[in-house]
């Protein structure tokens, strides 16, 4: 029965929060800023699926519980729907947390408090469907334009080339970089967070040190788009001018950003040695 009704409460979402869940989705195949949402539901679908055996057979469910987690779900979208001066994207975002919040109690009203637990990170990992509103991702986007200028200014000097930095400009001889909004790398760092968090949940056990994986995705992003200012410079004013305007400045990102999950992968390989070995142990 509680599988059952578990179906009947996932098709009353789609039907509730159907236009909130197509602006997602066009929203997601038309700006690169938001391209990683594409890969959240089938990811936790799949992390959901891999620990399906550590809940067991005897699942209880909370009634008061997840009716409460429900009710809230349905308050936050009944005030974003009715409140009129609400911007669009924060109005969408608020809808999407609103949908996730609807799954997670769901769960804990058909499986109880235990499937929850069981499968708490993958129904918190649902959470980043809810796209981010337009102010918090012109910041995220300006501290990656800022950062990133700062590192290649480093990698610059360290590498013996003169530079100058005024905001997001660097200038070294012969040419003047403008780390812009575009070259925020902001899809690709995205990116990085979501498959380092996957890592982190595969491969170590700890919860600091998933903590500590993850925290490393934001400055290894930074470095990698540092890496590729610097490459495409040196290769533009040293071998040829075309390498600033050609295929590895428009189209080579997956080239650093496959760079940045190596490093990943080997800082994942570090830490699961410092982990002590348990007989039997689940990586999952």
């Amino acid at each position: 029965m509680g599988k059952l009704f578990f179906v009947v409460l996932l098709l009353a979402s789609v039907a509730l929060w159907l236009h909130p869940l197509a602006s997602t989705l066009d929203l997601a195949l038309e700006s690169e800023a938001y391209t990683h949402i594409l890969l959240i539901l089938p990811l936790g679908l799949g992390l959901i699926y891999m620990r399906r055996q550590a809940i067991g057979s005897h699942l209880e469910p909370s009634v008061v519980a997840g009716a409460s987690v429900l009710a809230g779900a349905l308050l936050v979208a009944a005030a974003t729907k009715y409140a009129s001066d609400l911007p669009g994207d924060l109005r969408l975002s608020l809808s999407m947390f609103a949908l996730v919040t609807w799954w997670i109690g769901s769960v804990i009203l058909c499986f109880g408090i235990q499937a929850f637990r069981s499968f708490l990170f993958p129904l918190c990992f649902l959470f980043l469907l809810v796209p981010l509103p337009t102010f918090v991702l012109d910041w995220v986007i300006a501290f990656l334009q800022h950062q990133s200028a700062v590192s290649a200014r480093i990698l610059f000097r360290s590498v013996g080339v003169p530079v100058t930095q005024d905001g997001v400009t660097l200038s070294i001889p012969g040419l003047d970089i403008e780390v812009a909004h575009e070259c925020s790398s902001i899809r690709s760092s995205l990116m990085l967070v979501v498959t380092t968090m996957i890592l982190a949940q595969l491969f170590l056990r700890s919860w600091w040190r998933q903590v500590l994986l993850i925290a490393a995705a934001v400055p290894l992003s930074i470095a990698k788009n540092a890496l590729r200012i610097v490459v495409i410079a040196e290769l533009g004013t040293r071998v040829d001018p075309d390498y600033l305007t050609g295929s590895l400045h428009h189209h080579g990102g997956v080239v650093f950003f496959a760079l940045s999950v190596v490093a990943v992968a080997a800082l994942v390989l570090v830490l699961r040695k410092t982990e002590p070995r348990t007989p039997g142990s689940n990586f999952v």
